[in-house]
């Protein structure tokens, strides 16, 4: 190549080019789709994954029956009455007095219905030194917990009218009000401190507002517009609040980085002598392109989540999807656009203390330097000694232990309400989370359909599953029953399970199953915790085939190198399995726990290890496809393997750099949460991204790639025949001939 203007070719250098040229136009058409997707959205309205499409399996089978039904289950709440001394029993004046008090109190509030006292239900310990007064939240249960307050109010009055009892209300409803009031707020701030954190970060990066503000605001406008799509497609695809904090955070992410690799790359170009128009060009065709490959691997990463069968998951795959999407076709075309307007004037706004980086220089960073000089002198010593420290943290991953994580597992002992639940599960093992059998039958008061419930009461006691009280409420008029069986095993959820396998495999088929007609699936916690675990196992693995061999793909015909595709899926999975043993040495053994906040719980939530993978598996392509893309450029431009590599590392690094700190920010922003679900997710993501941009991305890369030397680029020949997506780099000044090309390769594009 010699020292000319680079021909154009590729999606981004020609969407980059045009948006240069007509500048007022690109943004125009940005601003406009971005207020036309929300407003669509806003009009269309969201709609919410529903119960009944929540899981498969019995649980679906459940809700289905109810919705179908037009049954509409209230919020139900409890009152639990109970001995602080061992003498006081629930015969005694004074304990019979402080039930009749809650009866009256809560009633006279308005808010419930169906109030029954622990005399007439039995709802009495077996030490006889606990009751539970039950009623229901009048109105929808999805949202009692804004009506539960008057209640609550009324049970703190009668406790202090009986110091020498414990008087606690627990339930749906005053559960959803104290998460809500304790970490709704929590929530919303991680979210809204995410834009100044990176900010801050961006404007240390640049040292100038202007340039600090450009990848904030286009983050943003790419997250305003997917929240109107959201509402527009959840017509299609249901989406929930979940779904909206990761796109959030995915969002914000991605965002940020692709603005960042194209501005830094542009301005690096301007550094280096090069007028406006050809700096422009030069990013559009070497950054833009990487942030297209990057932003379409990150799509069928998030892609892997809608082959779960999980509508939760689907929802976030989707979702995550959709703003990786927006935001790599703003980078592409908005951005040049702003770039071009502003010209020199993205550099106002510098920050005093700030040193601004001098015109001509390399780009390169110092630090970096020193590092792939060493490592590029021992390639061999640092492979062994990367791979072994990265094999190291993993180990711990080998013996991990997912559950659902139990109320005092999530939340310790920060909530009341935990210290409450956990009496109840004392006094009435099971009792606060019961299993509920959804009976349906052509005549639900037919004879023998009364027999098998009668049967299934008495053996569901008498085969261990249950200590009782089975308590069964019938809707004649639709042919419904539900049976309420508090479970052996309470709030562990591995011994609640092994109950709840008797009810299923045993207990129900000597019963309900043998009444023709009858169905009798089995839902609840207990039971939704166990269909979503055996859901998510068995998605695993066509999960995993899916992204990995997409992913593999998209690397293949985008640098046009089999050695490339294999080795960046190998680094990608060192990434995360290194992520697994931080969370494993953390959350599951307790290992340094206290350093982050958070305590050993003895398990990893479930849905999050395929969760991390696939998020991971996107996002650490950003550093790789950039970093590799700058190096697969230098070598093109004339460098030898080993310069290639070295220039494309030390020139990326800051940019990197910057990236990943964003990233490792806005993730522990999440770490600081008091669930502990989220704390594992923040910790998991932040870890997973600084092992990336540093070990892999800084020491192995460039190791692996060393030694690799020239077969980095192998492309067998029967391999030529795949699609040509590489672009033509810029030259530069002064290149040399490129060097002799291996057997099979091929360099050009």
């Amino acid at each position: 190549m010699g020292n000319q203007e680079a021909r154009v070719r590729g999606l981004a250098a020609r969407a980059g080019g045009w948006s240069a040229r007509h500048r007022w136009a690109a943004v125009g058409i940005w601003v406009v789709f971005v207020v036309l997707a929300m407003g669509l959205g806003s009009a269309a309205g969201r709609v919410d994954v529903k119960d009944s499409d929540q899981l498969k399996g019995e649980t679906h089978t459940a809700a289905k029956i109810i919705e179908d039904a037009g049954i509409k289950q209230p919020a139900s709440e409890s009152v639990l009455v109970q001995a602080r001394n061992g003498t006081t029993k629930a015969t005694d004046p004074e304990f019979r007095a402080a039930v009749t008090d809650v009866v009256a109190a809560v009633g006279a509030t308005g808010r419930v219905t169906d109030v029954t006292s622990p005399y007439d239900t039995r709802t009495i310990s077996k030490d006889g030194r606990s009751a539970l007064v039950q009623f229901d939240i009048r109105g929808a249960a999805d949202t009692a917990g804004e009506r539960v307050e008057p209640v609550l109010k009324a049970v703190e009055r009668v406790q202090k009218d009986h110091g020498s009892l414990r008087i606690e209300e627990i339930g749906g409803a005053s559960m959803r009000k104290q998460y809500s009031d304790a970490f709704g707020n929590d929530f919303q701030q991680a979210e809204y401190s995410a834009v100044p954190v990176a900010l801050g970060i961006l404007l240390i990066a640049f040292g100038a507002l202007v340039a600090a503000l450009l990848p904030v605001a286009l983050a943003v406008t790419a997250i305003m517009a997917t929240m109107g799509l959201m509402g527009i497609v959840s017509h299609l695809q249901p989406m929930s609040d979940t779904a909206n904090s990761v796109m959030l955070l995915v969002g914000m992410a991605v965002g940020v980085d692709y603005c960042l690799f194209y501005l830094r790359r542009e301005r690096e170009e301007r550094d280096a002598g090069r007028d406006a128009g050809t700096a422009l060009r030069i990013a559009a065709a070497t950054s833009g392109r990487a942030i297209v490959v990057s932003g379409v691997t990150v799509c069928v990463a998030m892609a892997g989540m809608l082959f779960t069968g999980l509508a939760e998951f689907e929802a976030m795959g989707l979702a995550s999807l959709m703003v990786v999407a927006v935001a790599m076709v703003g980078s592409v075309t908005v951005l040049p656009a702003l770039l071009s307007l502003l010209g020199e004037r993205v550099e106002k706004g510098r920050i005093p203390f700030l040193r601004r980086r001098r015109r001509g220089g390399s780009g390169e960073s110092r630090f970096w330097t020193t590092v792939l000089r060493g490592v590029l002198a021992r390639p061999v010593v640092s492979v062994v000694v990367a791979v072994g420290a990265l094999l190291a943290v993993a180990a711990p991953a080998l013996g991990m232990k997912t559950s659902q994580l139990t109320l005092d597992q999530e939340f310790g002992d920060s909530l009341p309400i935990v210290q409450t639940y956990n009496r109840v599960n004392d006094a009435f093992p099971g009792g606060s989370e019961p299993a509920q059998v959804v009976v349906k039958a052509r005549d639900i008061k037919a004879p023998e359909v009364q027999e098998a419930l009668a049967r299934f009461k008495e053996r569901a006691v008498s085969s261990g599953a249950s200590r009782g009280p089975v308590d069964i409420r019938t809707y004649a008029a639709r042919n419904v029953a539900f049976v309420y069986v508090p479970l052996v095993g309470g709030s562990d959820f591995d011994k609640a399970g092994a109950s709840l396998e008797k009810l299923r495999d045993e207990v129900r088929p000597a019963t309900l199953g043998a009444v023709d007609g009858v169905r009798a699936p089995i839902t609840g916690q207990v039971a939704g915790s166990h269909d979503f675990n055996e859901q998510l196992v068995g998605s695993v693995v066509p999960v995993f085939a899916f992204v990995v061999v997409f992913a593999f793909l998209l690397m293949l015909v985008s640098f046009r190198s089999l050695t490339v595709a294999i080795t960046s899926i190998v680094l990608n999975l060192l990434s995360v399995g290194a992520a697994y043993g931080i969370l494993v040495a953390v959350f599951q053994h307790g290992w340094g726990a206290s350093l982050v906040g958070a305590e050993g719980v003895g398990a990893i939530v479930t849905w999050l290890p395929l969760f991390l993978f696939v998020i991971l598996f996107g996002l650490s392509m950003d550093y790789h496809v950039f970093v590799v893309s700058r190096i697969r450029e230098a070598r093109l431009r004339g460098r030898t393997t080993k310069d290639a590599i070295q220039h494309g590392v030390v020139t990326t690094a800051g940019v990197v750099t910057s990236a990943a700190v964003i990233m490792v920010a806005v993730f522990a922003i999440f770490g600081t949460l008091s669930m502990q679900s989220m704390k594992q997710m923040g910790v998991g993501l932040a870890a997973a991204v600084l092992i990336d941009a540093t070990v892999i991305r800084g020491v192995l890369l460039p190791a692996v790639m060393a030694l690799l030397g020239e077969r980095n680029w192998y492309l067998p020949r029967w391999l030529h025949r795949l699609p040509d997506l590489t672009h033509d780099e810029a030259p530069e000044a002064g290149a040399a001939a490129s060097p002799a090309r291996t057997e099979g390769e091929r360099l050009g594009v």
